[in-house]
């Protein structure tokens, strides 16, 4: 009976090894491009930004001229035009001429928040990106956990087999079996968790490609590691000098000094030159008039002065919000470069020392248990460390590609689809 308890438990042992491969159909590479060409965010910041390069032409163009025409007459009683020297047609142009340099600096202030919405659409670009990412491997982690689950799930049947068979021969107890059976539903209450995920994660996935949220996604598939050599120095160097959000900034920051050099233009005042035209019938000759007129700034300290203090106030605020972004993604570039370090370590850790001793502990265990050495609990707490530190394992392999994607998104490399 002892020996008919081994055969049926080591008929349920799986090799030890990390598999290296999924089969699947989900490749990241074209999920890339398809969110990029379908992402609403994505398209959203690109109409944003192609919007506001209308208004650059816009703010470069003088007011519109204005035409006007009208009648004077003498009296109520009848129509006097020839018989009265009052009485005539008139036709009037006017146009404004704007301060010189007030139009060039509008034009470049309006240049200078186009830069920016396409430097914020190529940003929302990488985000759209790194959101794909990070929820393939969020998906890539339950299938694994699952696979996992299952395996591990088959040597909890193998071991209530063997607990069966010795309670059976009354060498073991009933509990041993009935403690057996409760781990094995444990297992199958977590990956019932993991399918509920599975489906979160999937319609968010659809919805960052562009797709409909209830579209069908395969199984993702277990990529090689992503290399990332960068120093953390040159990580922080890069993500200040290639950021797209950074350099959005930059340029509103500049805008806001642009502005303020167009407010304080707004104390000279713009020129409006009209010429009119009457025309007057009978012994009465034509007439006609050049006038120019221009606006007095008497309430400059509550208008003009105003709007240039308002104006420095705004590019005080631009470059500090430039700062504290600096900042921000410097210390999210630590981050997520030290998460790579302590990811790849603990991976190490793993899959070089701890998965193969408490493996090795577990066969032991095992061993011990069918020759009535060892209870049933040590079997089934070494068993259960195996399966922690496996999906300990995977968890780790997440965190790290996600880091790695998030500092790629940071450090601001090329798109594809650019």
């Amino acid at each position: 009976m002892r020996n008919s308890a081994v055969s049926i438990l080591i008929a349920g042992l799986i090799a030890l090894g990390i598999t290296d491969a999924i089969a699947g159909d989900l490749d990241l590479d074209k999920l890339i491009e398809e969110a990029l060409t379908a992402n609403h965010d994505i398209i959203t910041a690109a109409a944003k930004a192609e919007t506001s390069s209308f208004r650059v032409p816009q703010a470069a163009s003088p007011p519109d001229p204005m035409f006007s025409f009208g009648y004077q007459n003498e009296g109520f009683q009848r129509y006097t035009l020839g018989e009265e020297s009052g009485a005539q047609w008139m036709f009037t142009l006017s146009q404004t001429f704007p301060f010189p340099g007030k139009l060039s600096l509008r034009e470049k202030a309006a240049a200078k928040e186009t830069d920016s919405l396409k430097l914020a659409a190529e940003d929302v670009r990488l985000q759209a990106v790194l959101r794909v990412k990070e929820l393939y491997y969020d998906l890539l982690l339950s299938y694994k956990t699952i696979e996992i689950i299952k395996e591990r799930a088959a040597l909890f049947d193998a071991f209530t087999d063997a607990a069966t068979a010795r309670y059976s021969a009354g060498m073991g107890q009933q509990e041993d079996v009935l403690m057996a059976q409760k781990e094995k539903y444990m297992l199958m209450e977590k990956e019932q968790m993991e399918q509920q995920k599975i489906q979160t994660i999937s319609g968010d996935l659809n919805t960052a490609l562009g797709r409909d949220v209830n579209a069908p996604l395969g199984r993702p598939a277990i990529r090689p590691k992503t290399a990332y050599t960068m120093t953390l120095e040159g990580s922080i160097r890069r993500a200040h000098e290639a950021s797209p959000a950074i350099r959005a900034k930059e340029e509103l920051l500049a805008q806001s000094k642009i502005k303020i050099d167009s407010a304080r233009k707004d104390f000279y005042p713009d020129v409006t030159v009209m010429a009119g035209y009457s025309k007057r019938s009978g012994d009465f000759k034509d007439m006609w008039s050049l006038t120019a007129s221009f606006p007095i700034p008497i309430f400059y300290k509550n208008k003009q002065n105003m709007a240039v203090s308002e104006a420095a106030s705004m590019s005080t605020e631009a470059a500090h919000e430039l700062d504290n972004l600096k900042a921000m993604r410097a210390a999210s570039v630590r981050e997520n470069y030290k998460m790579i370090q302590s990811s790849e370590k603990l991976m190490g850790l793993y899959k070089d020392a701890l998965i193969p001793k408490t493996w090795q502990d577990y066969e032991l265990a095992v061993s011990g248990y069918v020759n009535g050495r060892v209870d049933a609990l040590t079997v089934v707490t070494r068993l259960k460390s195996l399966l922690d530190y496996e999906l300990d394992y995977w968890s780790q392999y997440t965190v790290r590609e996600k880091a790695a994607a998030r500092l790629e998104a940071l450090t601001a490399p090329s798109v594809k689809g650019d």
